[in-house]
């Protein structure tokens, strides 16, 4: 995480990458003409170099909290309290049990 008063014309603290460049704005696409979702003039052909781009904003993401990382999704979360199946028995059971008519 970026602290909040970063310089964004410098590179980044942890790992020295340019943090003003292509893949760290927030325009940047790649399947869009030129890799920019803004009207830019002219390609800039290295997109992980610093550049001096003034439609630059600066990419922002939400990194997980490591706590809740190893909690489960609701996709893989057991449903009514149904135990797992311990043998391949079981889980032909749970199977058929799914399409009973």
């Amino acid at each position: 995480m970026l602290p909040a008063d970063i310089d964004f014309k410098g590179n980044c603290p942890k790992c020295n990458t340019p943090l003003h460049c292509c893949k760290q704005c927030s325009h940047f696409e790649t399947s869009t003409r030129f890799q920019c979702l803004k009207p830019i003039p002219v390609r800039i052909a290295v997109k992980d170099q610093a550049n001096e781009c003034e439609l630059f904003r600066p990419r922002v993401t939400v990194a997980r909290d490591a706590a809740s990382a190893g909690a489960q999704s609701p996709i893989m979360a057991p449903r009514n309290n149904v135990p797992a199946p311990r043998s391949p028995q079981d889980a032909r059971a749970a199977f058929d049990n799914l399409f009973k008519k």
